[in-house]
């Protein structure tokens, strides 16, 4: 799930530093977080949602200090102190290079929304060639899966 921050609070436009900061927070969803609240108590889990207006957050499989497991923990954003995550996020921009050099000129990167569209037909997200088919599809997809096992290496 990606989120797209073009305007907020009576229609003022964003600065690319507020933009840059809600892209960072959306990039978080669907991953492994550590939030820590302004009462000290630290929960671990997974970031499911994110409300951008007041930073409310939902969290799944929340575990808390002394180890108990939430199935659900909603966080008003007022107590959330800290937000922070372990897992490096993934490098698109780093993949739609190596794409570039396999389909030059062909390749959009739209790293605010967290996909790459190759030759206006094939688009691939972190998890792999996501629309398109074909000999292009395929070829864009072992590139991907060239980079995946090189990233983990």
């Amino acid at each position: 799930m990606y989120y797209t921050f073009d305007k907020a609070n009576e229609g003022t436009a964003l600065s690319v530093a507020q933009r840059k900061f809600f892209t960072e927070i959306a990039a978080l969803v669907d991953k492994t977080v550590s939030v820590v609240t302004t009462t000290g108590k630290t929960f671990n889990g997974t970031l499911i949602g994110i409300n951008p207006d007041n930073m409310s957050l939902c969290i799944a499989d929340a575990k808390d200090e002394s180890g108990h497991i939430s199935h659900r923990v909603f966080l008003n954003g007022s107590v959330v102190a800290q937000l922070s995550s372990t897992e490096k996020p993934f490098d698109l921009k780093a993949l739609a290079n190596r794409l570039e050099k396999v389909f030059p000129t062909m390749v959009k990167l739209y790293e605010d929304k967290g996909f790459i569209w190759v030759m206006d037909k094939v688009k691939l997200t972190e998890k792999g060639v996501v629309e398109g088919s074909g000999p292009a599809a395929e070829r864009v997809q072992r590139v991907y899966e060239q980079f995946m096992s090189e990233a983990k290496a």
